[in-house]
């Protein structure tokens, strides 16, 4: 490659990955994970790759890397979810695949030739569970912006005026929005398969998406195309096992829909684990119980996947005179997924709109940003050439000045928001 790849390079590609959209701590456990994806000129690549979208010619300006080269080892990346090829203009851009999503699932998707899915599946759970500090690093600080946000089930929100349920939040809606459909394994239930830990009796085959990016998966043989019935058999199918859905955290152009259950989930089980709700954006409801009706059953206590439900046991001496079994929400936790409305037999539990007002991002643009400003590495977008040393200055400089705390809270209020966005996405056009 023209130059010769230092010994430490795993250590670099660690603090490359760490500087995305999703922070990545560094640890014995991401050291392995990173040695047994990477090979040397990979990790090589990834170290001296651009941090935003580009093209081939791009990158091989940057890098110094002859186009001839660079090309064919951007697509085996692309081939192995390390790298994403975006269509755009005409022409590939190519990114840099962040932790999640990305190379944790594109990895556990795989199919073709001969796969060590099982140790992969051992090595992202002791990165993500052998400790805590991969939810700290993303969700430690209260931050708002995940990658993904839950979905109501459209018929657990209840029939009341002035409630309504816009488009973005609706799964019918989305899959109507589209023409072209995928499905692909789990990442997450193909993992827990190899780790002994599924406890549902579902096919693995269950992360479905839409749009473009059903066209990246397919193009990259992560996925089959499937038709439009087959899309909403699989949906009718989760409501019926009471899956909880979720899909991109845009209320624009929503690339996919996962079909979770808090066996496997590692973003339900993240929430259980971690204690920080944030890793699953909740939708714009939230569960609601009628005590009249609640005969305090326990189904909706199975059927959340975030152990956001209890049964309250009257006491024999309740000054309150409550009834003598109902279910209890813990309205920190709950998704507002409709799950528990699904499963409650004297329809108790309906979705209420929420009090409090929850962040979607319009965009994947504005949620990059968005998420990237949260972790401390927007700096990275605006400056993003990792081999140029004024660009590394100015980056310095810009991240010192956005981690101060009142920057951070003013660009993320409703006044500033919209504002700082419009500039950024004025100066990337």
């Amino acid at each position: 490659m023209g130059h010769i790849i230092g010994k430490d390079i795993y250590r670099k590609l660690g603090e490359k990955v760490d500087n995305t959209t999703v922070r990545m701590p560094w640890s014995d456990a991401m050291h392995e994970m990173l040695v047994n994806l990477y090979t040397p000129a990979e990790a090589d690549l990834i170290v001296r790759m651009p941090y935003r979208p580009s093209t081939v010619e791009r990158i091989s300006r940057l890098t110094g890397m002859d186009a001839g080269v660079l090309q064919p080892l951007l697509e085996g990346m692309c081939f192995k979810g390390l790298v994403c090829d975006l269509w755009e203009d005409g022409q590939y851009q190519y990114m840099i695949s962040p932790f999640v999503i990305g190379f944790f699932e594109f990895t556990m998707m795989r199919t073709q030739g001969q796969l060590e899915s099982k140790k992969w599946a051992e090595l992202f759970q002791s990165y993500m569970f052998g400790d805590k500090s991969f939810f700290e690093s993303n969700f430690g600080d209260g931050q708002q912006i995940s990658i993904m946000r839950a979905l109501p089930y459209e018929d657990a929100v209840r029939d009341v005026e002035h409630v309504e349920i816009l488009d973005y939040e609706k799964a019918s809606a989305l899959v109507a929005q589209h023409d072209k459909f995928a499905v692909g394994i789990c990442s997450c239930r193909h993992e827990k398969m190899h780790l002994g830990e599924q406890g549902c009796d579902v096919t693995l085959e269950t992360c479905t998406s839409m749009g473009d990016a059903a066209e990246f998966l397919l193009r990259n043989k992560f996925a089959r195309e499937i038709c439009r019935s087959e899309m909403n058999d699989i949906m009718a199918r989760s409501k019926e096992m009471g899956f909880t859905l979720t899909t991109d955290n845009v209320k624009e152009n929503s690339g996919f829909i996962c079909h979770c259950c808090g066996c496997c989930c590692n973003l339900l089980n993240g929430i259980k684990f971690s204690g920080y709700p944030g890793v699953l954006v909740s939708s714009s409801f939230i569960a609601a119980v009628d005590l009249n009706d609640c005969n305090g059953c326990g189904l909706c206590v199975k059927a959340c996947p975030v152990d956001a439900i209890s049964i309250y046991k009257k006491e024999k001496d309740d000054p309150a005179g409550r009834a003598e079994r109902y279910a209890v929400v813990d309205k920190s936790i709950c998704l507002g997924c409709g799950v528990c409305s699904l499963k409650c037999k004297t329809e108790a539990l309906k979705m209420d709109k929420r009090e409090q007002k929850v962040i979607h991002p319009e965009d994947s643009f504005e949620r990059v940003i968005l998420q990237s400003l949260e972790r401390g590495t927007l700096q990275n977008l605006i400056f993003d050439n990792p081999n140029s040393r004024s660009e590394d200055f100015m980056r310095s400089l810009l991240g010192g000045f956005l981690k101060l705390s009142p920057v951070k809270k003013g660009l993320m209020s409703d006044v500033l928001r919209s504002r700082f966005l419009s500039v950024l996405k004025k100066g990337s056009s």
